[in-house]
């Protein structure tokens, strides 16, 4: 298991679209942490997970400052989660994660989305495993296995590839993972979230359709209700 990857694709705004999508979506997920609990992200856990979480895809600081401010404040807001399933190109699988102020805005975005690529909805969570992930640079692979060993990390693989570590964890080794590799002086994360990774990876039968599932992403990538979108396709 390696990084495939959509989590590096999906790290850098191709557009301006995406960029403020990117943005919305963090500024989002801070407001909603900073409204459940502490707006310290040191003691509050969920806000510490989405400012790592943010952090690698270069999501500025001031975002998630504006966000825990403004949750601070005498307005709430209310933003439902919603987890949509799909066939994409190629039968491909997605599962698309949404936090959104309007239910049926987003169904029917996503819905279009996925129609206008040769996709449909359907139920595909059975080719997925929900993990928590932490990518970062390093080459002490050895090393960190052995740290979170003794940390009583529940670890179910660390993987070197190319300059960077993958961490698999169970979700609910997720938190005591990054604690230990904190320890380490690791704290810069490309990848730091609780995910759905999918048992198996499939590729593309042709650059048709690995074109139609890339415009696909981007699409999704400029939703801003749409938080997180899981796929089985090497890119």
């Amino acid at each position: 298991m390696g990084r495939h990857h959509e989590v590096r694709a999906a790290a850098m705004a191709k557009t301006g679209a995406m960029k403020s999508a990117l943005y919305g979506r963090a500024s989002r997920e801070a407001y909603m942490a900073a409204r459940q609990g502490s707006p310290d992200p040191k003691t509050n856990l969920a806000l510490r997970a989405v400012i790592d979480k943010y952090r690698g895809k270069s999501v500025p600081r001031d975002v998630f400052d504006r966000a825990i401010k403004k949750a601070q404040g005498g307005d709430a807001e209310v933003f439902i989660e919603g987890r949509y399933e799909a066939f994409g190109p190629a039968n491909s699988y997605l599962i698309i994660d949404t936090l959104t102020d309007n239910e049926n805005r987003a169904l029917v975005e996503i819905r279009t989305a996925v129609v206008r690529k040769g996709g449909h909805m359907g139920s595909v969570m059975f080719n997925f495993e929900q993990k928590g992930v932490i990518t970062f640079k390093g080459t002490n692979r050895d090393e960190v296995e052995e740290n979170l060993i003794l940390g009583d990390v529940d670890v179910i693989s660390v993987v070197q590839e190319d300059e960077y570590i993958d961490v698999y964890t169970t979700p609910a080794g997720f938190n005591a993972a990054k604690d230990v590799l904190n320890g380490m002086g690791i704290t810069e994360f490309e990848t730091a979230e609780v995910q759905f990774v999918p048992n198996e990876y499939i590729d593309m039968p042709d650059e048709e359709h690995k074109q139609k599932f890339q415009e696909l992403l981007d699409v999704l990538e400029e939703c801003e209700d749409v938080k997180s979108v899981y796929h089985n396709v090497n890119l």
